[in-house]
C-alpha cells in the first residue's frame, strides 16, 4: 500500500509532458522548403563576391607595380651612394683629397638601409602575386602592411639623416664654422643628393603601399 501511495504521489508531482505524435504510416519528417527567391539571393551574393574580388585584384596588381618600382628606386639609391666618389689633386699627384661615402657613418648606414629595403621589396613580390591570385585573402596583406610600415620607417630615417649631411655640405654652418665643401667636391655632392632624393621617393612609395593595403584590409572586414 505504501508503495502504491508513493507511486501515485510521484505521478501527481511529476509534470505531464505530451510527446509529439509521429506519422507511423509514412514515417517521414516534414522538411521546410526554401523561399521562392532563394536562387536570386544566392546569385546576388555571388555577384557581390565576384565584384569585390575584381576590384581587390586590381588593387593587388597596382600594389605589385608600385612594389617593383620602389625596389628599383631603393636599390638605385644605395648603388648611387656607394659608387659616388671624387678625388681632388693638390700640387702633386701624391697629395690628394678624396671624398667617398665611407668617410661618413651616416652615408654608410644609408647604403646598408636602402640595400635591406630593396632586398625586402624584391622578396615581397611573391606575396603580392599571391594577393593577385587570391584577392580575398587577408593574411598576405596583413603581413605586407606590417613589414612595409617597418621598412618605411627605416628608409625615412636613413634618408632624413643623410639629407641633413647633404644640406651641411651644400650650405655649411657659420655658427659651428663648418664650411660648405660642395664648392670643391661638386660631383660628390651631386651624387649624394641624387641618392637621397631617390631614397625619399622609395619611402613615399612605401607609405602609399601601406595606405593601399590598409584600404584593402578595411574593405575586407
Amino acid at each position: 500500500m505504501d508503495i502504491e501511495k508513493a507511486g501515485s504521489r510521484r505521478e501527481e508531482e511529476e509534470p505531464i509532458v505530451q510527446k509529439p505524435k509521429l506519422d507511423k504510416g509514412k514515417g517521414k519528417a516534414h522538411v521546410f522548403a526554401p523561399p521562392m527567391n532563394y536562387s536570386r539571393i544566392m546569385d546576388k551574393h555571388k555577384q557581390e563576391k565576384m565584384s569585390k574580388a575584381g576590384w581587390k585584384r586590381g588593387v593587388a596588381i597596382f600594389d605589385f607595380v608600385l612594389r617593383l618600382i620602389a625596389a628599383i628606386t631603393a636599390m638605385a639609391a644605395a648603388a648611387k651612394m656607394a659608387t659616388t666618389e671624387e678625388t681632388l689633386p693638390f700640387f702633386t699627384q701624391f697629395l690628394q683629397f678624396q671624398a667617398e661615402y665611407t668617410d661618413l657613418p651616416t652615408f654608410s648606414s644609408f647604403v646598408i638601409v636602402n640595400s635591406i629595403v630593396g632586398g625586402y621589396l624584391t622578396l615581397s613580390l611573391p606575396f603580392s602575386i599571391v594577393c593577385i591570385l587570391r584577392p580575398l585573402a587577408v593574411p598576405p596583406r596583413l603581413f605586407l602592411i606590417l613589414c612595409d610600415t617597418a621598412m618605411m620607417g627605416l628608409t625615412m630615417m636613413a634618408a632624413s639623416a643623410s639629407a641633413a649631411i647633404v644640406y651641411l655640405a651644400h650650405n655649411g654652418n657659420s655658427s659651428s664654422n663648418w664650411l660648405p665643401v660642395c664648392q670643391q667636391f661638386g660631383d660628390f655632392c651631386q651624387g649624394t643628393s641624387g641618392a637621397v632624393v631617390a631614397s625619399f621617393i622609395a619611402a613615399a612609395l612605401l607609405m602609399f603601399l601601406v595606405i593601399l593595403s590598409a584600404f584593402a584590409l578595411k574593405r575586407s572586414t
